[in-house]
């Protein structure tokens, strides 16, 4: 059966598109698909946005698209999927989306892998003290014997604790798989099975901070896990462990991280703070046992081709009469970003 001709529409902030979509993106695209514009809407009132709207089957969003709600939907009689190249479709995928039966897929799953490859870079470089050595080499400019100064460094038979099997956390699991590391999780929504499955033991989250080496945390922000690291936990962490966050600053006490810091007990790397950018006295910024980066993360520079790579995928799958690889269901985001 030959895949049926669809009418493709792009929505999303000023600036994105350029970022995301390359030129062989949209070449992919319009093959089998038809591309109504390569100019995305920023907005759906205009009457150049209505008459897309009015011609659209499938509309591919990214970040700081436009809310799609029943007015929006009102004007596209032909619109049956949302395809989001990002990560959460909470921002713009209206209620009035679920009611009428819309299909809604997203790239969160491709945005996870360069997270977790952060994440794994870190976990294997905290293990190594790496980041401590090479601070010590730079100040004492003479030799030095890292195993005189880290008796316990190294990867070997080393605890990594993953907080959230999130899709980021599976994407962690998988990569430390090659490594002779204990990896245990701490998830209220994992199954002893599914922890069996994928190949990880499943703990209670004191256990995991009181026992780890490396802390990582990948669960998702929502109003039930603010200030999940909470200061009680944190003064459970073990001392010389490091705590690496890429997930939300306000998951985390802050102060009560900050404090342990100070005295020496902990090591930290930090791509997420509350707030995104901490203020120029913040004692995070001059501490010796952290690292701080900008929310790197995540997508960035080549990698959000892989954003557009994954929508413009699920168009195809579309056309061709497939289901979504990457669906998102409403009672899902509950307990979801």
């Amino acid at each position: 059966m030959s895949p049926k001709i669809l009418n493709v529409a792009l929505a999303m902030g000023p600036g994105v598109a350029p970022r995301i979509f390359s030129a062989r993106s949209l070449e992919s695209l319009n093959a089998g698909l038809r591309l109504l514009s390569p100019e995305p809407m920023e907005e759906f009132t205009s009457s150049r946005s209505l008459g897309l709207l009015a011609e659209t089957d499938i509309l591919i969003t990214g970040w700081n698209c436009p809310t799609v709600d029943a007015a929006v939907l009102d004007t596209a009689p032909r619109l049956r999927h949302i395809l989001h190249a990002g990560g959460t479709v909470k921002h713009h995928v209206d209620d009035a989306c679920w009611t009428r039966g819309l299909q809604v897929s997203t790239a969160a799953d491709a945005n996870a892998i360069p997270v977790a490859e952060y994440a794994l870079a870190m976990i294997l470089l905290a293990n190594k003290r790496v980041l401590q050595i090479a601070r010590t080499l730079h100040t004492e400019k003479s030799p030095i014997e890292p195993d005189e100064l880290f008796p316990d460094m190294g990867n070997y038979g080393k605890r990594v604790g993953i907080i959230g099997a999130s899709k980021i956390g599976r994407h962690i699991i998988r990569l430390l798989k090659p490594f002779e590391l204990d990896v245990v999780v701490a998830d209220p929504y994992l199954s002893p099975e599914d922890a069996a499955a994928l190949g990880v033991q499943l703990v209670g989250l004191a256990e995991l901070v009181e026992s780890s080496d490396i802390v990582s945390l990948h669960a998702p922000s929502l109003p039930s896990t603010l200030n999940l690291i909470h200061a009680g936990l944190i003064a459970r962490l073990r001392t010389g462990s490091t705590f690496i966050n890429t997930a939300r600053g306000e998951l985390v006490d802050q102060d009560a991280l900050l404090a342990r810091l100070e005295r020496h007990e902990l090591f930290a790397v930090l791509d997420v703070t509350t707030p995104w950018v901490l203020p120029a006295n913040s004692g995070f910024y001059t501490n010796p046992n952290v690292l701080l980066t900008p929310h790197l993360a995540g997508s960035l520079g080549t990698e959000l081709e892989r954003l557009a790579a994954t929508a413009v995928a699920e168009a195809h799958r579309v056309s061709r009469g497939e289901p979504l690889r990457f669906p998102v269901q409403v009672e899902d985001l509950a307990f979801t970003a």
